[in-house]
């Protein structure tokens, strides 16, 4: 379960940043996760809820904010969306990373991040 160990680090960054500023408590997190990092959101929330436990972030309120997937063609300039496709390998649709425009070679422009957009910290 990757979304364990990227929530643990999340959280390790925020305490990070909160004692930099001497903060008493976390009052707020505001995630963006991108839609190709495959995470799933209940998992993160779920880990986010035992992996604050006991801590200034314990009771935080988590905003988790999700980017779609975006590419390039590097054939044809196309920007934007791209194709999936139904793999019963896979139980889910996977990218087919290939141009919609021209069926040529695409890079994944957006979609992959996952990052902490701001903190709300208590500091008196």
């Amino acid at each position: 379960m990757h979304e364990f160990s990227m929530t643990s680090q999340i959280v390790k960054n925020v305490l990070d940043e909160a004692k930099k500023h001497n903060a008493k408590k976390v009052a707020e997190v505001h995630l963006v996760i991108g839609k190709l990092t495959f995470l799933g959101l209940e998992q993160v929330r779920f880990s986010y809820k035992v992996l604050t436990e006991g801590s200034i972030m314990e009771n935080s309120k988590l905003l988790i904010e999700t980017k779609d997937g975006a590419v390039k063609c590097s054939s044809c300039g196309y920007e934007g969306n791209f194709s999936t496709k139904d793999d019963p390998l896979y139980h889910m649709p996977v990218p087919t990373l290939q141009c919609p425009n021209c069926g040529g070679t695409v890079n994944i422009i957006g979609g992959r991040e996952c990052l902490i957009k701001s903190v709300k910290l208590v500091v008196k």
